[in-house]
Order: structure tokens, then C-alpha cells, then sequence
């Protein structure tokens, strides 16, 4: 379903949020009159204020803090703009001992403002730019709660005032924020970083770098068995393989300009210096420039057209330390890459055939939260490279996609890549925060600036359109998702134990290891647990690490070469199955990908 991917200030939550901003800070100086007032902006899921106390609010007295500003809500007081000159406006914060404002204001004269706008509702009075509601009592009863408390430097430099902000939560309704508090709740429960740990996932250490996960063996095999999906999936589609280095000279990414449009994205260059050489290195960012070479690498025909050219490339981008988020921002991350040469004619079909394999992959994995965002470029930015002919003929294309296929979208200016338009497929984790999960990507810029040609049916040379693709973007984002999305629980063939076998005794060890040694010869990853507790326990250790398959093994199975088999999703059902049946089945499952962590997914034999 299309949804609005950002808030804008005539959005009515906006000013909803905006104006609890203010009331919580009218009810802040209530009870400390000497605050220093900082900014109090409107944000995703609810507003903050900052301010400079000489004592700290603490959150024992976020109830009495609320209580105040129901009181004010209840008063229903207007908010009313007004205009002043700087002159005047400088000295009415001094007169209020603003010395933040006062700063702010200043900045603003510098900037060469002349005025500068205040809102009042009440006896609160502040610089702001708004909007707001028209009064205090529109604010829908019980829609907000306070929050936390954190701190923040002034204007996020540590050379300044540290500030405390107070962060509110603020939604439509009552219903709305009591919504969003149970998926929060859900969402720490869930929370990828906290089940990675739990399963084995990855792990990041203060020795090799912030950003950069450490896959261990759970996870590297959750790895590539998703590669080994795409693999199978994009040979089906005509895909060829590829693979390119981690570094690469400077002058390739000149060439295709990412060093002048993305460079503050990338790591900082290394420089080799030797008799032979004298020039910078990159870490690899992107793995387009590399295919391109790829590609012009010989000659070129129509009849190779479109020539896919897939790699699951590992790229390494900068983000800042505080953008660092477990697997949902790093700064190594292997990507599901790949790039299409193409016709202008083909353009069409094949992006359609590209948003097909976009939707295999999610309904597979039964993502249904999300939607698509057309990324265009911003007209006048220039930010873009290219004819504006061209932008609007790539536009209209793309455009005309999803249109064909009756896909819901929305536009977002200034989104687009600097060569060419997006089609993103945007994700909505548990809490509501809007991600991009993936991308596709339409290019009429780089053929030129790597002088790529097929030659035609005619023999003349041609210029080919290039799709950027990855349905399955990067392991640690994609992983992310998932990970919260199932909640750990992994169906058989992509869980990193497919089958623990469980002894209910010493005496069955031998019989549970000869059905291990059958189940490791068919390449299925069975364990067996040797350890001296009792069944109970073992089962809770298995279930607390959610493995799919357990087989428990006793006595009368020894005799009858059986199995009492338990499945994750069905709960404490246990079923007693031939031990050659069950193994067949686990192949059946493993064959064909089936998603049989969840319960409703019919299974042979139960």
C-alpha cells in the first residue's frame, strides 16, 4: 500500500507535535523558571524540547510534568504568530535571559534575516517558526506521554553547553500511542541486535571496528543459503556471475562520479607510493563502476542484450559513529548487486521483470510492510548529472512501470540517485521507522561516461541503458528485517540447525548419534545434545533457541527406528514418524524452500 514517506510542516500531526513541544515547555518552566530555553522541534513518533537547568528533570516527575500540560490543553489557549525586528527581537530574549535564543538569533541576523517570528500561547512565549494548532485545546485528549529524558550538546557540537532533552511520544489518538507502545514493546522483544546475540548471529567488537559485524557460524550459514536463493533464482533469469575487488584506484570512481557526488560516503582514500605508482585507493563503495569495466571489457553485440552481469559484492560505506545501528547501518555490508545492459527498448520489460522478482522474494518471506517509493530528482538541485530530456524520458518510464502494473506508489522529490530515478522499496520496522530495503535503479548516465556501445541490427553503435538492481539489498540489512520479521525463528532450510536430536537418556546415545551421522551424510545440519540434563531442559534450550525440527529419541523409538518429532511453530505437538519418513519430509522441506515456521504452512505428515 502507497503510504507518505515523510511529515511535512502542513501535516496536522506535525503541528500537533510541535505544539506539545511548547506546552511542554510552558509546563517546564513551571517548575523550573530559570530553564534555558533550547529547540523544541517535532520528530518521528513525537517532539523534544532542550534546556539548560541548573537542576536536571528527572523522569519521576514526568506525571506531575503531564498533568501540567493537560491543565494548559484544558485551557485551550491560542497560539498566535508574531512578527518582530531583529533589534527588537534580541532584546525581548534578553529581557526573558535567553541566552540560546539569543545566540540563535543573532545567527539569523548574520544569515540576513530582518525579522524573526514568535509564537505565544499562554504565557509561554518562543522564537519559532511554527506551524502550530490554533490553540492548545485541539490536542486530542490522552494522544501524548513523556518519554525520557537524554542529553544533548547545543546545537550538536561538544564544544557547547551540555542541554537536557526531554523526548515526548505523541500520536492522533489515545488508541494510536497505545498501538505504537505495543509494538515498541514487541520491538525489544524482537529487536535483531538482542536475537543475534541469542542465535548466533554476529557480533561486532571494539578491535576490528565500529559498523563492521563479525558473521559467526549461524549466521554465515544463514548467509548463504539466502545466496544460494538468489544464485538459483538469478540463473533462472538469465543472470550471469561476477566478482570484483574491495579497493580500486581513485580515478574509476572520478570517472564514474561517486568521489564528487558521494564522497563523504566513502572511507578516506589510501595512497601507494612505489617506483611503479603514485595514486589513491578507495575502499569500494559501490560495485556499478567495477561491472561497467566488466562490461567494456570486449565488444559488445544487440544479441547479448540484456546482459545481466549479478555479484554479491561487499562494499564498505562511512557512516558516522553515531549512525552505527547494528546490522541496520554498518559499514561493511555485502550486497545482493546486479546490472542490467539493455535496449532502450527493453528498458520497460525488464524493469517490470525486476519488480516481478521483487515480489517472489517477498511473499516467500511473507513481508507484507512495505511500500514503493518513485525517488525523482529535485529540478533545482544540482546534485543530478545529465540532460533534463533524458531525466524526464527516464522518469516517465519508471513511472509508467508501475503504473502499467497497477502498483500503489509515491513520489518523493529530490530522492533519485545523481545518474538517474529510483524505484525504492521502502520497509516499516516494528516501530514504524520508515527504511529502504531495496532499490532499482535506472541509469542513462554511465554508458556515456565509460563509453559503453553494442553494436545494433544495423551495425551502428549504441549507447545501452544500465539497471541498477538488489531485490535482496544487503545480508546485514535484509537480515535485520528478517530476523525481526520471524523473530529468530527460521523455517527449515534456512534455520543454521536444520534437526537437534535429543536423548531422553544415556542409553539412546548411540541410536541418536547413528541418526545424526545418516542426517550429516544427507547434508542436513543435525546436532545431538549429549548433555546429562533431563528432557525438559533440553527441550527449553532447543525452543529458547528456536530450532525448527527436534527429534526426541527413546526407547520404543530405538525399536521401531523412530522418532518423536517436535517443530518449533507447533508448540509442545509432538508426532512419532519413521525416521525414514521424517527424513524424507526434512528433504522436502529443504528442496523446496518451504516457509514451514509458520504454523498454517502445510507440512507432509502433520
Amino acid at each position: 500500500m502507497a503510504k507518505s514517506s515523510k511529515l511535512s510542516k502542513d501535516d496536522w500531526l506535525y503541528r500537533l507535535r510541535h505544539s506539545l513541544s511548547h506546552i511542554m515547555a510552558q509546563a517546564v518552566l513551571e517548575i523550573r523558571p530559570g530553564a534555558r530555553l533550547g529547540f523544541g522541534p517535532p520528530v518521528e513518533n513525537g517532539f523534544y524540547y532542550d534546556f539548560l537547568l541548573d537542576e536536571p528533570v528527572s523522569d519521576a516527575e514526568f506525571l506531575d510534568l503531564e498533568q501540567r500540560m493537560r491543565r494548559i490543553i484544558a485551557e485551550n489557549q491560542k497560539f498566535e504568530r508574531a512578527l518582530r525586528p531583529v533589534a527588537e527581537s534580541l532584546c525581548f530574549l534578553e529581557d526573558r535571559r535567553q541566552p540560546l535564543k539569543v545566540e540563535y538569533a543573532q545567527d539569523l541576523a548574520r544569515r540576513g534575516e530582518s525579522s524573526l517570528s514568535f509564537y505565544r500561547n499562554g504565557p509561554f512565549e518562543d522564537m519559532c517558526e511554527g506551524p502550530h494548532l490554533e490553540s492548545t485545546g485541539e490536542v486530542p485528549e490522552n494522544c501524548f506521554r513523556l518519554d525520557s529524558v537524554a542529553g544533548a550538546y547545543w546545537r550538536g557540537s561538544e564544544k557547547n553547553a551540555m542541554l537536557s532533552r526531554i523526548y515526548g511520544l505523541a500520536f492522533p489518538s489515545a488508541a494510536d500511542l497505545q498501538r505504537f507502545l505495543e509494538r515498541r514493546d514487541l520491538a525489544k522483544e524482537r529487536d535483531h541486535r538482542k536475537l543475534g546475540q541469542l542465535l548466533g548471529i554476529f557480533t561486532f567488537d571494539d578491535d576490528v571496528g565500529r559498523g563492521l559485524p563479525l558473521w559467526l557460524p549461524n549466521g554465515t550459514t544463514v548467509r548463504d543459503e539466502l545466496e544460494a536463493l538468489a544464485r538459483e533464482v538469478e540463473f533462472r533469469g538469465g543472470y550471469q556471475r561476477v566478482t570484483t575487488p574491495h579497493i580500486t584506484k581513485g580515478g574509476l570512481y572520478r570517472l564514474s562520479g561517486h568521489l564528487s557526488h558521494y564522497k563523504d560516503s566513502m572511507f578516506p582514500p589510501m595512497h601507494i607510493s612505489d617506483e611503479d605508482e603514485d595514486e589513491d585507493y578507495y575502499l569500494k563503495p559501490m560495485n556499478c563502476p567495477h561491472h561497467h569495466k566488466i562490461y567494456a571489457s570486449r565488444p559488445r553485440s544487440y544479441r547479448e542484450l540484456p546482459l545481466r552481469l549479478a555479484e554479491f559484492g561487499v562494499v564498505y560505506r562511512y557512516e558516522r559513529s553515531g549512525q552505527c545501528a547494528g546490522l541496520l547501518r554498518v559499514r561493511g555490508m555485502c550486497q545482493n548487486d546486479s546490472h542490467i545492459y539493455l535496449a532502450n527498448e527493453q528498458v520497460k520489460e525488464e524493469v517490470k521483470r525486476v519488480l516481478e522478482l521483487h515480489r517472489v522474494y517477498y511473499e516467500m518471506f511473507r513481508l507484507k510492510d512495505y511500500w514503493i517509493r518513485l525517488s525523482l530528482r529535485a529540478p533545482d538541485s544540482e546534485k543530478y548529472v545529465g540532460q533534463a530530456d533524458l531525466w524526464e524520458l527516464s522518469e516517465k518510464v519508471v513511472r509508467e512501470v508501475l503504473q502499467e502494473l497497477a502498483i500503489p506508489f509515491v513520489e518523493e522529490l529530490g530522492e533519485a540517485a545523481f545518474y538517474g530515478p529510483k524505484i525504492d522499496f521502502q520497509m516499516q520496522t516494528l516501530l514504524g521507522r520508515e527504511e529502504t530495503a531495496a532499490t532499482t535503479q535506472l541509469d542513462f548516465v554511465m554508458a556515456e561516461r565509460f563509453g559503453l556501445e553494442f553494436t545494433d541490427r544495423d551495425g551502428q553503435k549504441r549507447r545501452p541503458y544500465i539497471i541498477h538492481r538488489a531485490p535482496l539489498g544487503t545480508h546485514e540489512r535484509f537480515l535485520s528485517y528478517l530476523l525481526e520479521h520471524l523473530n529468530g525463528a527460521f523455517p527449515t532450510w534456512l534455520a543454521p540447525v536444520h534437526v537437534r536430536i535429543l536423548p531422553v537418556s544415556e542409553k539412546f546415545l548411540g541410536y541418536a548419534a547413528r541418526l545424526r551421522a545418516e542426517l550429516v551424510q544427507d547434508l542436513f545440519r543435525a546436532e545431538l545434545d549429549e548433555g546429562n540434563e533431563r528432557l525438559n531442559k533440553k527441550v527449553l534450550e532447543a525452543v529458547t533457541h528456536k530450532i525448527p525440527n527436534l527429534f526426541v529419541v527413546g526407547g520404543r523409538d530405538q525399536e521401531g527406528g523412530t522418532v518423536s518429532w517436535r517443530r518449533y511453530c507447533r508448540g509442545n505437538e509432538q508426532k512419532v514418524v519413521r525416521f525414514e519418513d521424517a527424513r524424507g519430509i526434512l528433504r522436502t522441506l529443504r528442496a523446496g524452500r518451504v516457509m514451514d515456521n509458520f504454523p498454517d504452512v502445510a507440512v507432509p505428515g502433520w
